[in-house]
């Protein structure tokens, strides 16, 4: 297949991929030929004659792989985006084949040996402190997966690795059925009394797209608590919305669930660690156990505490003993309007989506970091919906392309998200091309996207990961951008919420959407205030997701495993063990719907949100105290820490910024909990 456009390098700007000429039938050319041309490059690396040089061993990997690479991100960012049935069969099939396709690369003896040998003498080799860094990257990602094993320990390892891949794949493909099936068709306006006209209209909308015609659906997001129980007046559908979310996946996915974690624990045993958390732990910022587990524990009490309070709040305004779960939003949106004088509501006519982007995201960055961005519409991207932007550096210069994609979409996984489709290397020569993915409700055609302040955020949010992207200034690929430790990728990302309600950068998109006028000046401090009323909610349902994706993956090897249809009485043990079985505040996943740690690379890493948001809240703490401009202080974050990527220890790039380690309580003050 001569004409299969990932064959050879793009010829569009900035080597965007040619999305106009890819069809599904070139993935799988590709990626075998990709994944054969891989293998032969590595093989001849090991069996070269040459005494292992940094040049001829480590710098000679990191430029292989060019096909793989280019089909690898443009085939698993269409199947997270724009899936379809022929994607999802031909993500079954090929996801297993990489998992071998890794194995043999990073298991192989002969690399590994010369790997080793460079490793051994590092500090005599006159390395530089990025050399340096990514000679250790190399040999620690082998060793870690299991470079020094016997050859029939390595012979399970890879049995348990295209397995675990083959189920992971599978809760995937679970879970997209059972979120579509669990979506709620609706016959009428009424029946969606309380909600915004905007979001009935967008209900409708999402109707048309599903083949109901004429009626009006509410599609399910990732997480528990939709979004829409804070104003669905009718409780009977609001119990509704709340089962639909807590139920999906629990029969398909749960099974699977239990032997992931069966399966990771031995998998972990077998490389030396009591337990898969014990395995990643190791490899990232927390470094062991004891250090996630102190944390989490530290932050239950308050939280649970401040919910409690929160909860006593909700009940006396609702008239009840106790509030039901499916009820806390209602009536927390109902105390929010009566204590702090704020509807929540009210505010989306002054958060439209395009000046939210436009004179919000993207100005806060040209005040931090001096970037600017122009819309390229003569650059097709993977879907309709996506917008291709160039972005430049302050002094003109390119520096990349940053693709939104920002509604929801029935092909779409739900959730937020930040991929590359092509890694900054100065070595390859390349500039970065980066992806955020938001589900954000589509509108009817020419009506305004009206933006919760949720969304606000997460658009900010994903936006802090797209700019470690674009700012990565890194020589090798596997240093670039958000490769940093689990525990440590969110941090940027938090880092630029604040910008979000930054008084400067608020007033500058925070217009009516048909008058133009400015959000009243007392709304965003009265919505601070509302924030910290709720911070217990919040806290609490994090807190026991983290602790669930910790239970799964502290499991032994060699302990009791539930059982298959047991994911259900393990969750309820786990939170209680933990203290936060609270009965009206379920977790933000549960185990049928958690995709981070199932589907995704986030098992045993769910806890790093939070982690992160301790080195978050005090780096914010330092832009407002530093005593330097917003910009003199973008320039510090962006030259110690983001451009670094993953070429230096991520707490000394923190330490580098902050000039000191991190502390606890800006954390714990902007939760409003006590220490």
């Amino acid at each position: 297949m001569t004409s299969n456009p990932f064959f050879e390098p793009s010829d569009l700007p900035y080597e965007l991929p040619p999305f106009a000429r890819i069809r599904h039938d070139h993935y799988l050319p590709a990626f075998e030929r990709g994944m054969a041309d891989q293998l032969a490059e590595l093989t001849a690396i090991g069996a070269c004659a040459e005494p292992a040089t940094f040049e001829n061993t480590v710098e000679a990997v990191e430029r292989s792989g060019a096909l793989l690479g280019r089909v690898r991100r443009v085939f698993f960012n269409k199947a997270a985006s724009d899936m379809d049935e022929e994607i999802q069969a031909l993500e079954g099939e090929i996801a297993p084949r990489l998992a071998a396709h890794d194995d043999a690369l990073l298991l192989d003896a002969a690399l590994f040996a010369r790997l080793d040998a460079l490793f051994a003498q590092r500090e005599r080799l006159g390395l530089d402190e990025e050399q340096l860094r990514l000679l250790e990257r190399h040999h620690t990602r082998r060793v870690r997966a299991g470079a020094r094993l016997a050859p029939e320990q390595q012979g399970r390892l890879r049995v348990l690795n295209t397995e675990i891949a083959t189920l992971s794949t599978e809760f995937h493909k679970n879970l997209h059925a059972a979120t579509a099936a669990a979506a709620l068709v609706l016959d009428s306006a009424e029946d969606l009394a309380g909600l915004p006209e905007d979001q009935i209209a967008a209900a409708a909308e999402n109707a048309n797209a599903l083949g109901h015609e004429g009626k009006f659906v509410l599609s399910l997001k990732n997480f528990t608590s939709q979004t829409e129980l804070a104003a669905l007046e009718d409780p009977v559908l609001r119990e509704r919305l709340l089962a639909a979310s807590l139920g999906r996946g629990a029969d398909t996915n749960g099974p699977i669930a239990v032997a992931l974690a069966a399966l990771r624990a031995e998998r972990a045993a077998l490389l030396g660690y009591p337990s898969h958390a014990a395995w990643e732990v190791a490899d990232r910022t927390a470094g062991t156990t004891d250090a996630v587990e102190g944390l989490l524990r530290r932050l239950v009490a308050p939280a649970v505490s401040n919910a409690e309070r929160e909860g006593d709040a909700l009940a006396r305004a609702a008239g009840v003993a106790e509030i039901r779960p499916a009820d806390w939003q209602y009536y927390s949106e109902r105390v929010r309007r009566e204590r702090f004088d704020l509807d929540a509501a009210a505010l989306r006519p002054y958060l439209e989506l395009e000046t939210v982007l436009h004179d919000g995201v993207f100005h806060a960055a040209g005040l931090v970091y001096g970037i600017t961005f122009t819309e390229r519409p003569d650059l097709v991207a993977y879907h309709p919906d996506a917008r291709v932007f160039e972005v430049h550096d302050a002094d003109g210069g390119p520096l990349g392309l940053y693709i939104g994609d920002f509604h929801a979409r029935e092909s779409k996984h739900g959730g937020a998200w930040m991929e590359s489709l092509v890694t900054q290397s100065h070595l390859l020569g390349h500039k970065p091309v980066v992806v955020n993915n938001l589900n954000i409700a589509k509108p009817p055609a020419g009506d305004p996207a009206l933006l919760t302040w949720s969304e606000v955020t997460t658009l900010f949010h994903e936006f802090g990961h797209a700019l470690h992207g674009l700012f990565s200034d890194v020589r090798y690929p596997l240093l670039a951008g958000t490769q940093v430790p689990r525990d440590f990728v969110e941090f940027p990302s938090q880092v630029n919420e604040m910008w979000a309600d930054w008084p400067e950068v608020l007033s500058h998109y925070a217009r009516h959407h048909v008058t133009g006028e400015p959000m009243p000046a007392e709304l965003p401090a009265r919505l601070r205030e509302a924030e910290n009323f709720g911070a217990g909610f919040r806290m609490v349902e994090h807190e026991a997701a983290a602790v669930l994706d910790w239970a799964w993956h502290t499991l032994p090897a060699d302990g009791d495993t539930p059982g298959e249809g047991d994911a259900e009485a393990f969750e309820a043990a786990a939170l209680e063990r933990w203290g936060l079985a609270v009965a009206a505040i379920p977790p933000r996943y549960r185990t049928g719907y958690f995709a981070h740690i199932f589907s995704s690379d986030y098992a045993a890493g769910y806890y790093g949100y939070r982690w992160a948001e301790v080195l978050d809240a005090d780096t914010v703490r330092w832009f407002r105290e530093n005593g330097k401009t917003i910009r003199e202080s973008g320039e510090i974050f962006r030259r110690e820490l983001l451009g670094k990527g993953g070429s230096v220890d991520p707490m000394e790039a923190f330490r580098a910024v902050v000039g000191r380690d991190a502390e606890i309580g800006p954390l714990l003050a902007r939760h409003g909990l006590d220490g």
